[in-house]
């Protein structure tokens, strides 16, 4: 898998079903460390490095949501392998995952086993205004809002300014996104979101049962928008019982077909 676009933590299983992860707008791939040790070795964490952020940081961010999607999803189709997959995607990283898995079905390509879709509602005609920020200053604002471990990193001025190209695209990319309607997935989906969170209501978090035919189980956690922080074993508990789910349902529909 391409090392430019996709990191992985530590060693798995043989076996074990690759978990696609989507950071947050300003987030990276290390976001993903803390899960994929919680994982390991019965899931192997795939996290995506967006351009422009820690080892990518020299390159231009790119403040588009499709866009992003669509180098994911070409990236997915070019592997050889037939390892089975899944998405989790946290945030903005929700969005882009679903319009990852938007593309591979409209293709024709393997899809993933499930998605996993965390503190972001579904998308509508709508923008939300959490999205439309007028400046930097309101993106910081925003960003300190929301809350997370990172957060502390905005009292330097040095990270702010190595860390601002990114959120000042993610936003770009947020604010600019427009939902195209379409047909419903096939991929059961698993909504987590946070009872607490100042910019998503479980109400919207509960709206992606619309965007899937297969089934849609709806997680809510005690906690504001980076509620994982704080409930990171139960995350972990539910990816773990969600990708098996969905492989033992793989394997009995692969028998029927027999």
């Amino acid at each position: 898998m391409d090392g430019q676009w996709f990191r992985r933590f530590g060693d798995p299983e043989p076996e074990a079903l690759r978990l696609i992860c989507f950071p947050h707008a300003g987030g990276a791939a290390s976001a993903y460390l803390p899960l994929s040790r919680l994982l390991r070795p019965h899931v192997e964490v795939r996290a995506v490095q967006y351009p422009g952020r820690q080892d990518r940081r020299l390159e231009t961010p790119v403040a588009d949501i499709g866009e992003l999607a669509s180098v994911v999803a070409r990236k997915l189709q070019d592997e050889e392998t037939a390892a089975p997959y899944a998405f989790f995607g946290h945030s903005m990283g929700a969005l882009i995952a679903y319009e990852t898995a938007r593309i591979l079905e409209e293709r024709g390509a393997r899809p993933p086993r499930r998605l996993f879709l965390s503190a972001r509602g579904a998308p509508g005609p709508r923008r939300s205004p959490h999205d439309v920020l007028p400046d930097d200053e309101a993106v910081l604002a925003a960003v300190r809002r929301l809350g997370g471990t990172g957060v502390a990193l905005l009292d330097d001025p040095e990270l702010v300014a190595m860390v601002l190209p990114a959120l000042r695209a993610d936003y770009a990319a947020l604010a600019a996104y427009s939902w195209t309607p379409g047909e419903p997935l096939h991929t059961p989906v698993t909504v987590l979101c946070g009872d607490a969170d100042p910019v998503v209501s479980v109400e919207e978090a509960a709206g992606w049962r619309a965007f899937t035919r297969a089934e849609t189980e709806v997680r809510v956690f005690p906690g504001g928008h980076f509620y994982v922080d704080q409930r990171l074993d139960d995350v972990a508990e539910v990816v773990l019982r969600g990708v098996r789910s969905a492989s033992a349902a793989r394997a009995g529909n692969d028998a029927c077909h027999d």
